[in-house]
């Protein structure tokens, strides 16, 4: 029987991906890409995190490229968690920072809210609005949480935040697709398992809702690889296996002709297409990897 060989990313395209992060790629996402691809020191990611961080133990500085002022945020916190386990700092003291951070912002339910009221003082996306007390949301709280899970930290704040996750699912009906990345990382990581399985089967229908299955669909859309990055997790789950092989084809297909990718939503500012840009491309390439997509 013929079978169909599945697209992968091969030495030729890895290369013009790499050319594409020397042109318009952020250190930091620079780095990543040398570490991932290249056997770059990880300790180059850790590095260029520093300079994101502030006093307070949080992150500004246009660390989450729509945020572009100075002052700490909550979701930038998430990324830099993320950087930190990507180079395999999980033990770096900038963790414990980040958790006082956290407890420094979260609201008495235990939650921390999804932006600061001091994102009016500098430049930032239209759809970063903070109210004048803006409570505590699962968005970035149970990315947060998850992350930590994950690592194995411990913080005060952390139960807190799970008591506060927890009570947010209980509640849940409609889960918005950004929603849908704060519910999987924590149901990925927090101990209860049980209640976890519990929990992402009664909100399966309510996030597949969200997701668009259509491998050529285009635009702010949120696909089935967004939420499956690699094959474990919750996430994977959501979806059969012909889904996943078709959507790992148009991956490959939507690298662009400068090597690069790109992302769904708008760039409101010109700053911000290739910070953005750098950092997906860093992110579809290990998910092609993960998936065996990447023959280089």
């Amino acid at each position: 029987m013929n079978t169909i060989d599945p697209e992968t990313i091969d030495p030729e395209r890895l290369a013009r991906a790499e050319d594409f992060m020397r042109r318009n790629a952020r250190l930091i996402d620079r780095h990543r890409f040398a570490f991932h691809f290249r056997g770059g020191p990880a300790t180059a990611i850790t590095a260029a995190l520093r300079p994101y961080e502030n006093p307070d133990g949080g992150y500004g500085h246009g660390l989450e490229p729509d945020l572009r002022g100075e002052a700490s945020q909550p979701v930038p916190a998430q990324h830099a968690l993320e950087f930190l386990h990507e180079a395999g700092a999980d033990g770096d003291p900038a963790v414990g920072r980040i958790c006082g951070y956290l407890t420094s912002i979260a609201r008495p339910d235990g939650g921390v809210p999804f932006v600061l009221t001091t994102v009016r003082d500098a430049p930032a996306a239209p759809w970063w609005q903070a109210p004048d007390d803006p409570p505590g949301h699962i968005v970035p709280t149970g990315t947060l949480a998850g992350q930590l899970y994950r690592i194995g930290a411990s913080h005060p704040w952390l139960g807190r935040a799970t008591d506060f996750c927890w009570a947010w699912l209980d509640e849940a009906t409609e889960v918005p697709p950004y929603e849908i990345y704060a519910i999987l990382a924590f149901l990925d990581h927090v101990p209860d398992r049980e209640r976890a399985e519990s929990a992402f089967e009664r909100l399966r229908a309510p996030m597949l809702a969200h997701i668009d299955l259509d491998p050529e669909a285009e635009g702010d859309v949120h696909l089935p690889l967004d939420y499956a990055a690699a094959p474990d997790g919750f996430g994977r789950r959501l979806f059969d296996d012909g889904i996943i092989e078709a959507h790992l084809d148009a991956l490959v297909k939507a690298q662009r002709d400068d090597g690069g990718w790109t992302v769904g939503f708008p760039f409101w500012t010109p700053q911000t297409e290739p910070e953005w840009r750098g950092f997906i491309t860093v992110d579809r390439l290990r998910t092609l990897r993960a998936y065996g997509r990447l023959s280089a």
